[in-house]
């Protein structure tokens, strides 16, 4: 795997938006990219909608 992540995107994303089919549709995307979940999901309520946030790392090249 590259030790930098596709289309010069950075290392550390944290995705955020209403809690629906595309939300997880972009979290998908970026683990098929190669992406690696980092931390736990968050989750609020903006009075109308569940906004959810999880942050996703870029794995270093031969670990840690």
């Amino acid at each position: 795997m590259s030790q930098t992540p596709p289309d010069g995107l950075p290392c550390y994303r944290l995705i955020t938006g209403k809690d629906d089919a595309a939300f997880c549709r972009r979290i998908s995307e970026l683990l098929a990219l190669g992406y690696e979940l980092h931390g736990s999901p968050a989750a609020t309520f903006n009075g109308d909608h569940v906004i959810v946030a999880q942050a996703v790392l870029w794995p270093k090249a031969g670990g840690n």
